[in-house]
């Protein structure tokens, strides 16, 4: 007994030794990797910065012409990109009144300014949210040893606000000159000297498109078989074109499709989405039907830090659309207003602000529109907007003094009833829900009074759906059963009674 016990004591012995050399093997192999590969400075920064996916500003660099050593591209790329992550980083502390990840992109005498001034703000309850949407450097010097450069930032746009207690105080945009210099240090380019040599505030304004000869009398779209889903996987332009087919037949002239934000790939577009797209709007011009784009569908997220990601992102659709015969007009958002209690209203429409601008810049033929869910909500930036949209769902017969009430506000801009309907679903889920006969009648009243005030439609939708995705109205059954009779198309492929009243004509 005495023996067995020893035995398995040497075992145990033995078998800890084992390990513990294996440990010791590890441990030594990682510090001689570390040591011969260099330090990544992914596991160096306190913040972890993905500049990539958070912080995208426009940036074109002028001409290299600087004083001292030529500068290559290499070295210029690296400048660049810490350059736009110290930026990054005061951008976060200002908003948070923390100092994590300055040290990493300041010099140590410039980030003794910096933590004076959050130490400042934080003692006074202030914050600061800031991005700046484009930068123009141009490199004055860089040394012969390479270790010190200068740039001049000329017409860098920043946008700002400014709260005390988090209630709002100042909102300001911003046209500004910097003169920054760099210094090398542990392999990286950190800012040793800042200075704001002029600023301006200015408000921008953009010119309104005409809109006199705009005549929509359109339908929104999806294919019967992928709603919600129409640039993925099944996508088809035999569909596409029959579907286009039988709108242009019922006497339309437009369709409404949405480009999904994330499903698009966010700041980077996917190649195969855009190339999706453009043979939609081919097949759209070869059944003469023009296109309102509605962008970053299911998107809702408008907080500053990422609108350099958003703005990417609408910069590779609008340069790959705006050409394009079949465009009609860009649809900024679809129902921004019911994201005004969850996102902050003045964050939703200061975001909308920008991306008009931004538009507007990149494409000065097509008209720009967003999407309102209500009458209430449509005057909202209708000095930026180029016609109004707006969506109703409601009881029709309180319509004609929403119209009037809503032309009352509303001069020489055209006025689209962007989404209308009625379910026939009347089923389980809703036993006392409305026929297809009452959505017949619901149609031929619209249409009505859409004829009776001048105004121009692009009803919802063209047929039923059988799938519903949760994200459009959530889980519960009753919703999505609803939601799936709109159509004038039943699942069937059949028309439905309604179908007569998709057009006046």
């Amino acid at each position: 007994m005495v023996s067995l016990n020893k035995t398995i004591m040497r075992t145990i012995l033995i078998a800890s030794y084992i390990m513990l050399i294996a440990l010791l093997t590890y441990g030594l192999s990682a510090i001689f990797s570390y040591l011969n590969t260099g330090a990544d400075r992914s596991k160096m920064l306190h913040t972890e910065i993905a500049k990539v996916e958070q912080y995208l500003p426009k940036i074109i660099w002028q001409p290299l012409r600087n004083e001292g050593r030529p500068m290559d591209n290499e070295n210029l790329n690296t400048l660049q990109n810490d350059y736009l992550d110290a930026w990054y980083v005061k951008q976060i502390a200002y908003k948070t009144n923390k100092i994590a990840g300055i040290k990493d992109y300041y010099t140590e005498s410039a980030r003794e300014n910096l933590y004076r001034f959050i130490e400042l703000n934080k003692k006074n309850n202030i914050s600061i949210e800031a991005t700046t949407l484009n930068h123009n450097p141009n490199l004055d010097f860089f040394s012969e040893d390479g270790q010190l450069a200068v740039i001049t930032d000329k017409d860098v746009t920043e946008y700002k606000r400014i709260f005390k207690n988090d209630s709002l105080l100042h909102e300001t945009n911003e046209t500004s000159t910097y003169k920054i210099v760099f210094l090398l240090e542990d392999g990286f380019w950190r800012i040793r000297h800042m200075v704001k040599e002029q600023t301006q505030e200015t408000k921008q304004t953009s010119a309104t498109i005409s809109t006199n000869s705009l005549n929509i009398k359109g339908i929104n779209y999806y294919p019967q078989a992928t709603p919600w889903d129409m640039f993925g996987d099944q996508f088809s332009t035999d569909t596409l074109a029959q579907d286009f087919k039988i709108i242009k037949d019922a006497g339309l002239n437009s369709i409404r499709i949405f480009v999904q934000y994330d499903d698009f790939g966010a700041a980077k577009v996917n190649p195969l989405k855009l190339k999706k797209l453009l043979q939609t709007l081919d097949i759209a011009k070869e059944h003469n039907l023009k296109v309102v784009l509605t962008l970053f569908d299911f998107y809702g997220d408008y907080s500053m830090m990422n609108w350099t990601l958003n703005q990417r992102h609408a910069e590779q659709i609008i340069s790959a659309v705006k050409n394009h015969d079949a465009i009609l007009a860009y649809d900024i958002k679809n129902e921004p207003n019911l994201d005004f209690e969850s996102r902050g209203k003045q964050n939703v429409i200061a975001w909308l602000e920008k991306m008009i601008d931004l538009v507007k810049t990149m494409d000065k033929k097509h008209p720009v529109t967003i999407g309102w869910s209500n009458t209430q909500s449509a005057t909202i930036l209708l000095s930026k907007v180029d016609f109004v949209s707006f969506h109703y769902y409601e009881d029709l017969k309180q319509l004609n003094e929403a119209i009037t009430s809503l032309k009352k506000q509303i001069k020489n801009k055209a006025i689209v009833m962007q989404e209308f309907g009625l379910s026939s679903y009347n089923g389980f889920w809703k036993p006392f829900g409305s026929t297809e006969e009452d959505q017949a009648n619901y149609h031929k009243m619209a249409q009505n009074i859409i004829a009776k005030n001048e105004l121009q439609f692009m009803s919802w939708t063209l047929y039923d759906f059988a799938k519903i995705p949760k994200e459009v109205v959530g889980r519960l059954p009753w919703r999505k059963r609803v939601q799936g009779h709109f159509g004038f198309i039943n699942q069937n492929r059949e028309t439905k009674p309604a179908f007569q009243y998709i057009s006046k004509e």
